[in-house]
């Protein structure tokens, strides 16, 4: 059973900078689509960042110059790097993969997923 297990969020303080990563076991992660998306408090779960097979990347307007994500063959197939955080960054980030994705920052395109690390970002 392919899994993904997000690691590296923590408290930071607006303007600071997070690196998370996205580990992978029971399948090879190298082909496929990786994504990252935030869910704030009380609302929905929304696309970030997204690398195809291609490395085609793709940012949501909120993230573009601040957040970059990357995707290598290793054994942690995607990492996002965060920088000039916000406030409204605060919230859970879940990487998320599938072999395909139509539009690679919906959700629904996603059959895996990970548990989620939380990131807080305090003034």
């Amino acid at each position: 059973q392919p899994q993904l297990m997000e690691s590296g969020g923590d408290s930071v303080q607006a303007g600071g900078s997070l690196r998370l990563s996205c580990a992978a076991s029971g399948t090879t992660f190298s082909t496929y689509v990786m994504a990252w998306f935030h869910q704030a408090p009380g609302k929905e779960r929304e696309g970030v960042a997204a690398i195809d097979n291609d490395g085609v990347i793709n940012y949501a307007d909120s993230v573009k110059g601040r957040f970059t994500i990357s995707k290598n063959r290793a054994k942690n197939p995607a990492y996002l790097l965060m920088n000039n955080l916000t406030l409204e960054d605060t919230g859970m980030f879940y990487c998320a993969s599938d072999s395909y994705a139509e539009d690679t920052l919906r959700a629904d395109e996603y059959n895996y997923w990970g548990q989620g690390t939380q990131v807080t970002v305090v003034s």
